[in-house]
């Protein structure tokens, strides 16, 4: 994710007195009697990827994918990025997109949240937004998402599809945007096991000791990915959620390799879309609402409005949920199905109480 998932920071100051001029409305309105429309503002809208590049199958893909969904919805909005190749590029990045003038720079990954509040804070007059990190400052607008709610779904739903007892997830990183994901589905194999007297494991986390747990040290090693899936396998594991960007397809691979014996729950996307390579495997994702949010963020930014504060994604606001079952959708019981449908309800009303400690205030 991805995010898991990962995060990055700014730094810039003379160039952006100039900077500061961008933030003026953009108009796309008409010469009052039905002709032809005014000519409109274009707004620059440069987002600072996290490393794993564009194509990471996950939250820097989804991420790209809202800002050039705008673009295609409003010509005057003209998308650019920058990939991270690793989190000492971040406050580089940032910076050169500050000062190139960006109406607005959007950084992707919690863990360049302390680069993002000291460039921010050297460019007053300038306008951030930062995926998977809470604002930090007036002009940085915070995008977080409660993916505990629909890992728990994810969670709710291995535990009623194993055949072995067993299921396991593991984490690029151990940060908040991981263990959030984490948290969730522990959650949810707890709920299903009480709910239908059970007792179905999960290897490599649980939500109860923060500092342990199975972490690849990595978001683009598939390899590792690999490993630490064909391990849990080892174990009795039959179905594995990773939560690793681009080292999550490992457990895509040792899948394929299992002669159909284990299967996956991917993260932040869809996977039978950004990686329709296993898709027979997965039997759905925990999605996180990257591409629509950043959507209406650079939709907002493009009509003058720069957003301050937060937003947090929920079951409610399709900030998280679960992806369609694509070529699982006969698999899955249909009293399964049923039952997650009242677990989500009884989510966005309150009833079931998510407990990870991870979940954005």
């Amino acid at each position: 994710m991805r995010h898991a998932k990962k995060i990055a920071a700014v730094v810039g100051a003379a160039a952006l007195l100039a900077a500061a001029g961008c933030g003026k409305p953009a108009t796309n309105g008409n010469n009052g009697n039905g002709g032809t429309p005014s000519a409109a503002k274009q707004v620059t809208a440069c987002m600072v990827l996290d490393t794993g590049g564009v194509d990471d199958h996950s939250f820097n893909q989804g991420s790209w994918a809202g800002l050039q969904a705008a673009a295609k919805d409003n010509p005057n909005i003209k998308p650019s990025y920058v990939s991270s190749n690793s989190q000492n590029d971040y406050t580089p990045n940032l910076t050169t997109e500050t000062n190139k003038g960006c109406d607005t720079v959007i950084a992707v990954g919690g863990l360049m949240g302390t680069a993002v509040a000291k460039i921010a804070k050297a460019n007053p007059n300038q306008h951030y937004a930062e995926i998977d990190a809470p604002s930090s400052g007036s002009n940085v607008y915070g995008l977080q998402y409660n993916t505990a709610q629909g890992a728990f779904l994810g969670g709710y739903l291995a535990a009623g599809m194993t055949k072995t007892g067993k299921v396991a997830t593991f984490g690029g990183l151990n940060i908040p945007p991981v263990t959030i994901y984490m948290d969730g589905f522990w959650e949810g194999v707890q709920y299903y096991n009480q709910k239908n007297h059970k007792n179905v494991k999960v290897l490599g986390w649980n939500e109860q000791n923060q500092k342990a747990g199975t972490f690849a040290n990595s978001f683009t090693d598939l390899n590792k990915g690999k490993q630490i899936s064909q391990a849990f396998i080892q174990q009795g594991a039959d179905i594995i959620f990773p939560v690793a960007g681009g080292t999550g397809l490992g457990a895509g691979a040792a899948a394929q390799a299992s002669n159909g014996h284990v299967n996956v729950i991917w993260v932040d996307t869809d996977g039978c879309t950004s990686a329709p390579q296993y898709c027979k495997y997965f039997i759905t994702s925990v999605t996180k609402g990257l591409t629509t949010s950043v959507k209406q963020y650079a939709d907002k930014v493009a009509a003058g409005t720069f957003p301050s504060g937060n937003y947090i994604g929920t079951l409610a606001n399709g900030g998280t949920g679960l992806a369609p079952f694509h070529q699982w959708d006969s698999k899955v019981p249909s009293a399964l199905k049923s039952q997650l449908d009242q677990i989500k309800s009884d989510i966005m009303s309150g009833k079931i109480k998510i407990t990870s400690p991870s979940q954005p205030k």
